[in-house]
């Protein structure tokens, strides 16, 4: 039985990112009975504090939130409570990894950091900020035993920048995929005025690295249908944007939807999916988009091109988007067969388990 603490993340179930959704899918059903998983968790981001879940065991760290400012004391303090007990160590980012060396000396055990997608080139950042994320990815890809990367982008990155070899693992997205009955369904679609195939639909964090301005501003030229899902009210940007466009009669600009049946029968009866990425390694709302069969218009950057393996439509600005809006007709077949062939989530924990 190989025993794995996992670091790193707000814990599970799952309520936030990227990485909390890789855990709740590599434990449970996916997981072999050969591997005994431990997830810390923060105390302050959970009311409800089971001991364990899917199989899993849950332990609480006190004092900070998982996230934001507090999330490199929240790392650190995950790592010093699990130097013993442990066969691995899978740390999910790098924001505690300034602290690597010396937990490198307190724990003997294998250490496998997952180091995400290059956060330090994140706009959102300020210089303090960047110069702190990059050290601390290269503490990560120094002291960890093994560096998983989640893009071809990113692994080429890794061996260019550090000259060390890394672990290309990405992300699953089957698990956006549930069954809606059919009268649900077009409940839903006549709730917010849209028909079937005739939308484009993105979701997304509204930021400028993920080109929201150049999605918005290509639909509204083209006048194409868009519903665009997205944390609208959490920034200026975002502010400015539901300003500018929310009263363009074909654009459709939702806050975030937490209900599973409305966000499945919006995205598996679009036209097409619009990414506009620019930043990380391979985004699990790519990977989600790929299992729904639809065509899908990429921001073009190496990671967007590696994730849907050159066969998806990209763009760099508006007047690419609008060219691309404007064709009769655009083929997603194979975005299906490429995300159940490379992208499930048992084949991904399997890849983990590969690695302990």
């Amino acid at each position: 039985m190989k025993r794995i603490a996992v670091v790193g993340i707000q814990g599970v179930p799952a309520k936030y990112g990227g990485f909390e959704t890789l855990v709740e899918n590599i434990i449970g059903d996916n997981c072999s009975p050969d591997v005994s998983y431990t997830i810390y968790c923060s105390a302050k981001d959970y009311e409800e504090r089971m001991k364990h879940y899917k199989g899993a065991r849950l332990k609480y760290v006190p004092l900070f939130h998982a996230n934001g400012s507090q999330s490199t004391p929240y790392d650190i303090l995950s790592m010093l409570r699990c130097v013993k007990d442990y066969d691995v160590v899978l740390i999910l980012g790098v924001s505690g990894c300034l602290f690597l060396p010396i937990f490198r000396l307190l724990c003997r055990k294998k250490i496998i950091v997952n180091i995400d997608g290059l956060e330090h080139r994140r706009a959102k950042w300020g210089r303090f900020a960047k110069w702190f994320l990059r050290t601390s990815e290269a503490m990560a890809v120094r002291f960890a035993d093994v560096v998983i990367a989640d893009n071809k982008g990113i692994q080429d990155y890794v061996t260019e920048t550090y000259g060390k070899p890394s672990e290309l693992i990405a992300y699953g997205g089957d698990h956006a995929m549930r069954s809606v009955p059919q009268e649900r369904q077009d409940a839903i679609l006549a709730q917010y005025g849209v028909k079937r195939y005739d939308y484009a639909i993105t979701v997304c964090r509204i930021e400028p690295e993920n080109n929201c301005h150049v999605t918005l501003e290509a639909f509204a030229k083209s006048g194409k249908e868009l519903v665009f899902i997205g944390n609208w009210k959490n920034s200026t940007y975002g502010e400015n944007l539901l300003v500018r466009y929310n009263q363009v009669k074909n654009i459709h600009m939702l806050e975030s939807v937490y209900d599973l049946d409305v966000l499945y029968t919006l995205r598996s009866n679009a036209g097409a999916y619009v990414h506009g990425h620019s930043a990380g390694g391979t985004n699990p709302s790519l990977v989600e988009a790929m299992f729904f069969g639809r065509p899908i218009i990429a921001y073009d950057v190496v990671y967007n091109r590696e994730t849907t393996f050159g066969r998806a439509y990209y763009f760099s600005g508006v007047e690419d988007m609008t060219a691309l809006l404007s064709q009769p007709s655009l083929d997603g077949s194979e975005m299906r067969r490429l995300a159940e062939e490379h992208y499930t989530w048992r084949r991904i924990a399997a890849q983990y388990e590969g690695l302990y």
